[in-house]
């Protein structure tokens, strides 16, 4: 069993989770220091609710383009240039507040640039993972991350409160950018091998990535899994404020306490995650974690002891971290290098947008019917979302061999062709005797999905009319540029093993013919 502190005996993982860890926590100094700031201003519970709206949007609109920019460069010098970024930014806040000259729509803007640099960095950071540990270590390393998400949201905002009382909100926002210049100190120790990342027209690399995740039913699955947990999870977080006012008769810092019970939860269920590996599969602990979910939703609409509520609360983020940090380590294990900073964005985003939805839904419902009832409500689909994991189970994916892989030799043409020219058609032809049709149409299947995953934008199968046994496989790119990527890094051992799979089924070596476009 894999302890959840075993990626930490490895230096260069250590030292940049150390850094995380700290611009984490400078963040949430941050927003406490914003929030302080605006509250002598009119409509000051609108301007602090919208400093956290300034901070989160970005993810929600940059994590594609951040995923693409991930894959296409360098991403250690990505997050450098990023960290130096939010550096500047940060003084630039630090300096105007202690001068005076700090107003609330600049303060709201700067918060919104600091929120793009987050952005920026969480699919590039996470794209890194897989390159910082061994592969059987990634789920520990998912359980680290997320350790570390909720220590920051523990610490950050008490550690902000005390240095905004004593020193004031310029304090705050100093220590912050001091953390980004840490962070990019950690990157720059790191001696990253050298990568292959090629930089691919932005366009064309967003609209393959969002091939690639179509056309890949284990991360399809694995989104799918994401929304339905997290939608009605949220009714938790966006409604605990009104839970410990109205419910349980509590001040600010008995609300306190319940985070703290939650984040002390978050904690107990990264550390026995090991535990739980060991005797349960994959979909087991997320059923097991949706219902222990779904019953906390239920006694906390019923509960009005402040104590029986800090009790419950503890499985609450137990599970809550058991779900994400499952799904999470799936993503990674899964995705290839090559999209794998996409991949993680799309799930980003993903799992922002059914936050973001989430907790409008439940404000809403809560308005209208009470919160006894909308907490009913949302324990009831929470234990009828782990109800679907018995017809939409996770896929399991440990045993896919993600490695890149060249199986296919270099195109022999009579002319080198423009990299741009498009679109091509690739022609496979196989020699499939009468009663291995099935088997290999079973097998194409596999083969379509690898295509159209690495490039194609159109497949298909044929039966030659005129040739009994002939079976002409074709499938489309937008550019010869696109299909020689196929050939050259985007292919893993799994793509490999289902081309294969189909060939052994032709008797006789598959014919490949490479049709450019002609000019009519």
């Amino acid at each position: 069993m894999t302890s959840t502190w075993a990626p930490l005996r490895i230096g260069v993982f250590r030292m940049l989770w150390l850094a995380v860890l700290g611009s984490q926590i400078g963040t949430w100094m941050q927003t406490v220091g914003a929030q302080w700031l605006l509250l002598g201003e009119p409509n000051a519970g609108t301007l602090v609710s919208l400093v956290q709206t300034a901070a989160t949007l970005p993810v929600l609109l940059l994590a594609l383009p951040s995923g693409v920019l991930a894959d296409s460069f360098d991403r250690r010098r990505l997050l450098i240039n990023v960290q130096i970024f939010q550096l500047a930014t940060g003084v630039m806040l630090t300096g105007l507040t202690v001068t005076g000259q700090m107003t609330p729509p600049l303060l709201l803007l700067l918060t919104f640039v600091l929120g793009c640099g987050t952005a920026m960095t969480g699919p590039a950071y996470q794209a890194v993972i897989p390159e910082l540990v061994p592969r059987s270590l990634i789920p520990s390393a998912a359980g680290l991350g997320a350790i570390s998400i909720n220590l920051a949201r523990a610490i950050g905002p008490a550690v902000a409160g005390v240095l905004v009382a004593r020193a004031g909100p310029a304090t705050v926002f100093a220590l912050n950018a001091v953390s980004f210049l840490v962070f990019a100190i950690a990157l720059l120790l790191w001696r990253r091998d050298p990568q292959d990342n090629v930089a691919e027209p932005f366009v064309a690399a967003l609209r393959t990535g969002g091939r690639y995740v179509r056309y890949a039913p284990i991360m399809r699955r694995l989104l799918l899994r994401s929304v339905i947990f997290v939608v009605p999870a949220m009714a938790l977080w966006a409604l605990l404020p009104l839970v410990a006012s109205r419910r349980l008769g509590l001040d600010a810092s008995g609300y306190g306490l319940l985070l703290a019970a939650l984040g002390a939860g978050a904690v107990l269920g990264a550390l026995t995650l090991p535990r739980m590996r060991a005797v349960l599969s994959g979909t087991g602990m997320l059923a097991v974690a949706s219902l222990t979910y779904a019953a906390v939703l239920a006694v906390l609409a019923l509960a009005r002891e402040p104590v029986i509520a800090v009790i419950v609360l503890v499985p609450a983020g137990a599970a809550w971290m058991t779900v994400l940090t499952s799904l999470n380590a799936e993503v990674q294990l899964f995705l290839p290098g090559w999209v794998r900073a996409r991949g993680l964005a799309g799930y980003q985003t993903a799992f922002f947008g059914a936050q973001a939805v989430g907790s409008l839904v439940w404000g809403v419902t809560a308005d209208r019917i009470g919160l006894v009832g909308t907490f009913l409500i949302a324990a009831g689909l929470t234990a009828a979302g782990a109800a679907t994991l018995a017809w939409a189970p996770l896929i399991p994916s440990g045993h896919l061999n993600r490695d890149p892989a060249t199986p296919w030799p270099e195109p022999r043409l009579t002319h080198e062709p423009d990299p741009g020219t498009g679109p091509v058609v690739v022609e496979v032809a196989y020699t499939i005797p009468p009663d291995r049709e099935a088997e290999f149409l079973e097998a194409m299947s596999e083969v379509r999905r690898s295509r159209l995953r690495t490039g194609a934008v159109q497949w298909g199968v044929f039966r030659a009319g005129e040739t009994s046994g002939r079976m002409v496989e074709l499938y489309v790119l937008p550019t010869w540029d696109e299909h020689l990527r196929q050939h050259d890094g985007r292919l893993t051992g799994a793509d490999a093993e289902y081309d294969e799979r189909a060939r052994a089924l032709s008797t006789t070596p598959p014919e490949v013919v490479h049709m450019l476009s002609a000019q009519v």
